[in-house]
């Protein structure tokens, strides 16, 4: 379990070579008003630096506190690092040499861009519930409070997507790019629609039945697909493919596109290209096709402002199918 602040504090404190030890008073030593006068710090703070472990200090033979000059340099580290926000217990690590000045302001700032970004949904959310009316209200309010923040949200989506690849075997590295692919990054700075668009795709993902219909189709394919990263390479070649027309708003027809999408799907299986197999496939993809999914990639559009997405250009190509065997 890890430490928090104070007890990162505490264990630097414990940890500090430079303990207080009565010594005779020197005149190279400085006094801890003198200290205060020189950086600008108050005493009080200073006394809590020194009990922390912070700031090294000596004790005369009466008991009171002298510091050598390098404390100067080091309370004036302190009182900057302070100033842009840093806690104590990275402050300490600077200190003790092991945390750069760089690094340190580094992980403070991708801790407040984290914090950012929290505040951000959190606004966007609370004016989506303010600006509805009083019929829809009750409702954005539900579906709203079930997301805690886009990180949470994100997260939610790659766990659906990725509990429909345990039954594929396909490699890590293609499993993690269609996760990335299917679940848009939540915007840094959301709009109303963005967030409420991204509340309904962990609504959508909510739905058990989803999960049943895809998982029950992966596994009829393991006994038809030699293999599944061919499948997945092809199928984005194919996609690609689509995107113009898709940006284009082109109605779905066959084509070279659906050529090169059936052809990708019958060689991984071990057969021809025929209408017999055109129309085992196109019941092979129906689950795509189903509603609930086309919704999630016009929300998956609306959240990234791409005309284009993975699941649009393969929608594309699976109506493309259906109207190439109806014509």
């Amino acid at each position: 379990m890890g430490e928090n602040s104070s007890q990162q504090v505490h264990r630097y404190r414990r940890n500090s070579s430079r303990v207080e030890v009565q010594v005779p008073v020197s005149d190279d030593t400085l006094g801890i008003g003198d200290l205060a006068a020189l950086t600008g710090v108050p005493v009080r703070t200073i006394r809590y630096y020194c009990d922390e472990g912070i700031i090294a200090s000596v004790r005369t033979v009466g008991g009171h506190r002298r510091f050598d000059g390098a404390a100067v340099e080091r309370l004036g580290m302190v009182r900057r690092l302070r100033g842009l926000g840093l806690g104590l217990a990275a402050i300490a690590r600077v200190l003790a040499g092991e945390r750069s000045v760089a690094e340190a302001v580094a992980e403070e700032r991708a801790a407040l861009d984290v914090r950012l970004a929290e505040l951000a949904w959190r606004r966007a959310a609370l004016r989506a519930v303010e600006e509805a009316g009083p019929a829809e209200r009750a409702a954005r309010l539900e579906l709203l409070a079930a997301v805690e923040d886009g990180a949470a949200a994100r997260d939610a989506l790659a766990a659906f997507w990725r509990r429909q690849m345990v039954a594929i075997p396909a490699s890590g590295k293609l499993a993690s790019a269609f996760v990335d692919l299917a679940v848009p990054a939540p915007p840094a700075d959301p709009a109303v629609p963005q967030v409420v668009a991204y509340a309904e795709l962990v609504a959508l993902v909510a739905d058990r039945s989803l999960t049943r219909l895809l998982r029950g189709r992966a596994l009829e394919n393991l006994k038809e697909i030699h293999d599944e990263d061919e499948l997945m390479y092809g199928v984005g070649e194919a996609c690609a493919l689509v995107e113009p027309l898709v940006v284009a708003g082109e109605a779905p027809r066959p084509g070279p596109e659906l050529d090169r999408y059936v052809a990708v799907h019958a060689a991984v299986r071990g057969v021809r290209d025929t209408q017999g197999f055109r129309r085992e496939l196109l019941a092979n993809v129906e689950p795509d096709r189903d509603p609930r999914f086309r919704r999630y990639w016009r929300l998956v559009s609306e959240v990234s402002g791409e005309k284009a997405t993975l699941g649009s250009t393969h929608l594309w190509l699976a109506d493309a199918l259906e109207r190439d065997l109806t014509a």
